[in-house]
């Protein structure tokens, strides 16, 4: 799980859910600066958890494709 810098543990789908959101009420507009100030920097949170998620999920396939490539070199 990755945490948040509110030290919240949250999934890839949560984080890129409410992302979603967060870039969809950004763009509506209609909120004061404060609020978008809050908003872009919940984004920016949350853009931080899925990259985290996606480069660990990067490494577990190319760690496999690592290992299944040694052992096809092992066979031959």
């Amino acid at each position: 799980m990755a945490v948040t810098e509110s030290g919240a543990a949250i999934g890839y789908e949560q984080a890129r859910d409410e992302l979603i959101d967060v870039v969809r009420r950004l763009e509506a507009g209609g909120t004061t600066l404060e609020e978008a100030l809050a908003l872009w920097e919940r984004g920016e949170e949350l853009a931080k958890v899925c990259r985290h998620w996606l480069e660990g999920a990067r490494a577990r396939l190319d760690a496999s494709l690592a290992q299944e490539r040694d052992g096809s070199d092992q066979e031959g």
